[in-house]
């Protein structure tokens, strides 16, 4: 009796579920669908990326709660020069790719005017799940762009060789110095590594771009001087400069070894894969292919070992988390099926979701939850006094350029400090 009592009492939840449409994981995790999920229609993503997986993993996630709606993912070639023009056209993108420097450029008033404004009350987003310091507001104090992924400057740091050889991983100036000594002593020819074969995307400007960009967070009249182009800037641009070459003077990094790295992404990873390599400077977007390269690394397959990418720690009170949006979207205000595409929207833009996306993408989770994948929880323990948002500050691209090759050709001895200073805002 107790046997069928249980079955029919079983029989008839499952029924009354189906009867209600079902309750889905994502319902009770805390989203809640506010469309009928039974809509049927199309939402287009544009972006520049060549895939973009970890967005379609969300697509099906969505389509637990719809699954009546259709997606699909494309690449714009040329996509800064193209994007206003799609968004013209017959077609256009319901979400696309956006960033913090298009907003002001008139060249990009075209895809600013498509912009929907994502602080409105109405929609439901909750930017709150996202750290403050990625979100930019126009003029008016609209949001018109969310960061998905954000990036940061660090180095990929081999754990197991700093335990193998008995020592800590530094957290000052002082200390890093000391244990670079201490790894060349043991026979390792550069302690620290990067990608130095030209200005783009070079170990220099990993270094500097965090100590410049604290130098003008101190001094709001430097900043509007460095945004200027103008030359009086260039000695606000001295002390990353000199952290540069004082790495390199010291024999904490061997040019003719990082030479031989002919990328600052690939390369660069598997190179830090071969397992001799204490600290590998880079950004948290070279970080992003590590996980897909574990497998195809021989030396790491054969003999795998723990890592974590951390702040460089240029300074006796460690190192800076830059926070910088990487990847943002933006949403078609003209586009086709608006209420479905803010529902998305709503459903993506969370600390589940946005985790979930950067953990398959292995990029930075623009969330306040950085422990969440071991490699970047370094960045989580920063406080708040050394973390830095260019976007929220100011700092504007050309002041970016300025640094990166001012930084590459005095690290490879092509200019001196002087010289540099002194040509701060003539770079090309």
């Amino acid at each position: 009796m107790k046997k069928t009592l249980c079955i029919f009492l079983a029989f008839c939840m499952a029924l009354s579920l189906t009867a209600c449409g079902g309750v889905t994981q994502h319902e009770t995790a805390g989203f809640k669908p506010a469309l009928d999920t039974s809509t049927s229609c199309r939402i287009t993503v544009a972006g520049s990326y060549d895939n973009f997986e970890a967005l379609e993993a969300e697509f099906d996630r969505f389509n637990e709660i719809y699954p009546n709606v259709e997606f699909s993912y494309v690449k714009l070639d040329d996509y800064n020069n193209t994007l206003g023009t799609v968004l013209e056209g017959n077609n256009p993108p319901n979400i696309f790719f956006s960033y913090t420097w298009m907003i002001g450029n008139e060249k990009y008033n075209p895809v600013v005017a498509h912009m929907e404004n994502l602080s409105d009350s109405s929609l439901g987003l909750d930017l709150s799940c996202i750290r403050p310091g990625l979100i930019n507001r126009d003029a008016e104090g609209h949001v018109l762009l969310v960061p998905v992924f954000s990036r940061t400057y660090g180095m990929l740091v081999n754990n197991d060789l700093f335990k193998k050889e008995g020592l800590s991983i530094p957290s000052t100036l002082t200390e890093l110095l000391s244990v670079c000594e201490a790894f060349r002593n043991k026979g390792y020819r550069s302690p620290m590594m990067g990608y130095s074969l030209k200005s783009s995307g070079c170990f220099m400007n990993t270094v500097a771009y965090p100590l410049f960009v604290a130098a003008l967070a101190e001094n709001p009249e430097a900043l509007t001087l460095a945004n200027d182009l103008d030359p009086a800037a260039g000695e606000y641009m001295r002390p990353a400069l000199e952290a540069v070459e004082l790495l390199i003077q010291n024999g904490c990094i061997d040019f003719s070894e990082c030479d031989k790295i002919e990328d600052n992404y690939t390369q660069v990873i598997l190179r830090f894969f071969e397992g001799d390599v204490p600290m590998m400077i880079c950004t948290g977007d070279t970080v992003s292919g590590t996980k897909k390269r574990e497998s195809q690394s021989e030396a790491f397959v054969h003999a795998p070992f723990d890592y974590v990418f951390s702040p460089i720690p240029m300074s006796d009170d460690g190192g800076y988390f830059i926070d910088s949006p990487s990847i943002q979207f933006s949403v078609n205000n003209k586009c086709e099926d608006l209420d479905m595409t803010n529902e998305f929207m709503r459903f993506l833009i969370s600390t589940e979701e946005l985790n979930e996306m950067a953990s398959v993408k292995r990029l930075v989770t623009p969330t306040a939850d950085l422990s969440f994948d071991s490699v970047y929880a370094p960045f989580g323990q920063v406080p708040s006094d050394r973390t830095l948002s260019p976007e929220v500050l100011g700092i504007k691209d050309q002041l970016t350029v300025q640094l990166r090759i001012a930084a590459f050709r005095v690290g490879k001895g092509e200019i001196t400090l002087d010289e540099a200073a002194a040509m701060y805002g003539s770079f090309e």
